[in-house]
């Protein structure tokens, strides 16, 4: 099989890094390779130690290539962390024809007025995705190619990063040696196999729960309207359970994967766990509604801060198709439940939309979401070559953004 048409998901996670490889065969998404490894080199989606998120990156990647036995140079890199800002712009231009019709030019050129937003320093754009276009005072727009009109005008969704961050990432993936394709973020990728385009059209909002961090996208009308990252994740409550128990962050890990459960009303108050059973070096019991009150308490501060983002932008409660939960967090049990009542919407745990042949039976796993989409965010774009490029992306090609994000996200 030619290698250019390979496209190759890479998600740097707080925990874990995986990898998804797959290709476009008789217009089918075919997974050919997923792999997976611990990673300690991350805090908050954002590299503090570079050796060990190589050392990660490498590891997952040579699960994936022995999976479907095809070497891999180019890749689709996520990108996450509380470093990610997200902000609304407005572009205005002159249309550039004497007889008033728009043309692409234009359409460009109005998409980089959008951008020239007073940045912060060392600040790099990664996204700039176009919401809707007014021509002449006419909203509501989507693609205004071939309309006529006088003065041009967009609402633009800017997601940047910060260039320290994103070099670092860079640094990694070639030091592992691999060459980036484009640089996604991360929620973004996810809702590409999470969220159906009915469920952006009429509301929709996806909760990535990682280890590090939330993150979230809420998309209406097929547009994105707002995103955020919490530096707050699943891990932080397994740091709670070590407290609560006075135990080891290992034996916490194992008690939260087992035995966790997001609604302490539904557990007996007589159900208890012995410690010892985990390891010899612990002793006694512990109660399972305790724990259950521990993990109840983290989620409700996470769940509690994402309504105030709805309420911030008059969306609370309001988004029909709910909430799509994915992520390594989201697989405690009653998660969706608790979500429902705090939120007021239909909840549930997320699951691949995108039709998916080949390897896949390990994406019913959440951690596999993220690397997973931006495998299909690369089919889509046309990245698909595992021929080898330049280490660094050009992340600020206006042109590009622009085209990518009509691709992605114009209904």
């Amino acid at each position: 099989m030619p290698k250019k048409l390979f496209s190759v998901g890479l998600d740097i996670g707080s925990s874990k890094v995986s990898v998804c490889i797959g290709t476009l065969s008789d217009g089918n998404i075919d997974i050919l390779g997923l792999g997976k490894s611990v990673c300690n080199g991350v805090r908050k989606g954002v590299i503090v130690d570079v050796e060990e998120t190589v050392t990660a990156i490498s590891t997952a990647l040579e699960e994936a290539e022995r999976m479907c036995d095809c070497p891999v140079e180019g890749v689709i890199v996520g990108i996450g962390g509380a470093h990610i800002e997200s902000i609304i712009s407005r572009g205005v231009i002159a249309v550039s024809k004497n007889d008033g019709e728009i043309s692409e030019t234009d359409a460009l050129r109005v998409i980089e007025a959008a951008q020239a937003v007073p940045n912060q320093p060392n600040r790099e754009v990664l996204h700039v995705i176009p919401k809707t276009f007014s021509v002449d005072g006419q909203a509501g727009i989507s693609d205004p190619v071939g309309m006529s009109g006088i003065r041009l005008e967009v609402d633009t969704n800017v997601i940047s990063g910060s260039l320290a961050a994103i070099k670092n990432v860079n640094r990694c993936v070639s030091q592992a040696g691999l060459a980036i394709s484009d640089m996604v973020f991360s929620p973004l990728a996810t809702a590409k196999i999470m969220l159906s385009k009915q469920q952006k059209e009429i509301g929709a909002i996806l909760i990535d729960i990682g280890a590090g961090t939330t993150s979230f996208v809420v998309f209406e009308e097929g547009d994105l309207i707002h995103s955020g990252i919490l530096p707050i994740g699943s891990g932080h409550i397994t740091n709670d359970i070590a407290i609560g128990l006075r135990t080891n962050i290992n034996l916490a890990e194992l008690i939260k994967i087992k035995y966790g459960y997001a609604s302490p009303e539904r557990i007996d108050e007589k159900e208890e766990i012995d410690l010892s059973t985990f390891s010899k070096s612990e002793s006694g019991t512990a109660s399972l509604k305790y724990i259950a009150e521990i993990i109840e308490a983290r989620l409700n501060e996470i769940f509690i801060l994402i309504r105030d983002e709805l309420r911030g932008i008059n969306r609370e409660g309001m988004l029909p198709a709910g909430v799509i939960l994915t992520g390594g967090g989201a697989k405690l049990e009653g998660m969706a439940e608790m979500v429902k009542d705090i939120l007021r919407l239909p909840a549930q745990i997320g699951k691949p939309v995108t039709p998916l042949t080949g390897v896949v039976d390990n994406l019913n796993d959440p951690v596999y979401a993220t690397s997973a989409g931006l495998m299909v965010w690369g089919i889509e774009s046309g990245k698909v070559s595992a021929a080898r490029k330049p280490a660094v992306p050009e992340l600020g090609g206006v042109v590009d953004k622009f085209k990518n994000a009509f691709r992605h996200f114009l209904p």
